[in-house]
């Protein structure tokens, strides 16, 4: 069902596996992904200095291994078919899932780019007091294949760093609060994060996808910078959030 379109936006409603094989074959420039991550398990954690529940919505509750498993090789089978053969795609995770799908993407023949460290200094504190307090996700970039001519504005990132090479451990605070004037969304990130990922990776009219549109972070960097997006989510209210977002351009 097609929730939204203009000139440089089309938001998508429904299963991402089943609305992907509805869009035209090899014609996206880059993909981001952040799927979900299956920690909704009635833990607990840190909200604005308050004991809270971690559980986020019945699309972030495991079904067991082998299930997430099929689950995250199945959506990146139908994102390789919607990829062009010098794009990209950028996945987001912790150590729940990301290396899951680093193992899917290589079976299914992909390179990887570069791995990148999303360091927070201001993450939230361990609740438990057991175990190490996790303070980054990880960032998967890869390409169809090794000899794939992928897309990287090298110079734009250099300077973007000062005039030096970018490094893979990038320090970005989570998303501020102004970033959330329309509505929030559990797994929200920084403008600024999507904003290195899009701008390394693509050119000015290239399209850019996000099957797990969420809050829509990808499709608000993307436009105020040119590109065109396609979001996906299985929630109507997220994809509202996305739309009223992009309109008023936060």
């Amino acid at each position: 069902m097609q929730f939204y379109k203009d000139e440089n936006v089309e938001l998508i409603l429904g299963n991402c596996i089943e609305k992907l094989m509805e869009l035209n074959e090899k014609s996206i420039d880059m993909i981001f992904a952040d799927p979900p991550y299956r920690l909704s398990n009635d833990g607990i954690t840190c909200k604005s200095g308050k004991i809270a529940c971690v559980n986020k919505g019945y699309w972030d509750i495991s079904g067991g291994f082998l299930s997430d498993y099929k689950f995250n090789k199945e959506w990146l089978m139908a994102c390789d078919r919607v990829l062009k053969d010098n794009g990209t795609i950028w996945v987001s995770g912790t150590y729940h899932i990301i290396h899951l799908i680093a193992f899917a993407l290589m079976e299914l023949g992909y390179h990887i780019i570069n791995e990148i460290v999303w360091f927070k200094p201001n993450a939230a504190p361990n609740m438990s007091c057991r175990c190490f307090t996790a303070s980054h996700e990880m960032l998967i970039w890869a390409k169809k294949s090794k000899k794939a001519k992928h897309k990287f504005n090298y110079n734009f990132i250099k300077e973007l760093n000062g005039g030096k090479q970018m490094r893979s451990i990038w320090e970005i605070p989570t998303t501020p609060k102004r970033e959330k004037t329309y509505g929030i969304h559990p797994t929200q990130k920084p403008k600024q994060l999507l904003y290195r990922c899009i701008m390394a990776s693509t050119d000015e009219g290239d399209i850019v996808l996000d099957p797990f549109c969420g809050s829509g972070t990808t499709g608000v960097v993307a436009v105020e910078n040119n590109r065109n997006f396609i979001g996906i989510d299985i929630e109507e209210e997220y994809l509202e959030l996305t739309r009223k977002r992009i309109l008023q351009m936060d």
